[in-house]
């Protein structure tokens, strides 16, 4: 099992929704019982109409892919419905690359997008802005300028709601371009496939 320790706790990230509710499932009896302060981190693409799943899973930390004014009020819906009153840790997925096949809002769209989690959403606790960098930038170039992008979309998130830098996280960097990614000031990083070694093809 994958682990890695963020504020002294256990935290392990899922892509897929499916995975999530598979693996949490399994995880109400073993690893619960060893590891009962584990935090699920969904990193996938989140449809509307799987919400109530994710949301239901046992010890679900946070959601990393908010990437529409839609996704935040439906997933605000949820929480409230079926959490009461608790919050739910999200970050918000800034497209940071403008690739057509990536998930995420557009960098020009950030501040109106944490605009309405933070004035909209009582029930989502903004933690930071998340991206996927460019896959073939070429890493000898330096650091990849969708990280960069990235820090200058917190700077604006920042001063447009009088939030502290300290107090916006960035996740970016995974397998192949974390280090790089630390280096521009990632705060959190996903690094699977270098502990679990590459995801099966599906067939």
């Amino acid at each position: 099992m994958w682990r890695t320790m963020v504020d002294g706790e256990v935290a392990k990230a899922l892509k897929y929704v499916l995975e999530c509710m598979s693996t949490a499932a399994m995880a109400r009896t073993p690893i619960l019982t060893l590891c009962p302060d584990i935090k699920w981190h969904m990193i996938g693409h989140l449809q509307t109409n799987k919400i109530k799943k994710v949301i239901e899973v046992p010890n679900l930390f946070c959601i990393e892919t908010i990437d529409s004014i839609k996704l935040a009020t439906a997933v605000n819906s949820g929480v409230e419905k079926y959490l009461g009153n608790k919050k739910l840790k999200i970050y918000v997925q800034v497209n940071t690359s403008d690739e057509q096949n990536k998930s995420g809002v557009d960098a020009d769209h950030v501040n109106e997008l944490v605009g309405h989690v933070l004035q909209n959403c009582a029930h989502l606790d903004l933690v930071g802005l998340m991206t996927i960098g460019a896959f073939d930038h070429d890493l000898s170039e330096g650091p990849n300028p969708d990280f960069q992008k990235l820090l200058k979309c917190r700077a604006s998130v920042c001063e447009s709601h009088c939030l502290e830098p300290k107090d916006v996280e960035l996740s970016m960097g995974m397998s192949n371009d974390f280090e790089h990614a630390i280096l521009v000031g990632s705060t959190n990083v996903r690094v699977g496939s270098t502990i679990f070694g590459a995801r099966a093809i599906k067939k």
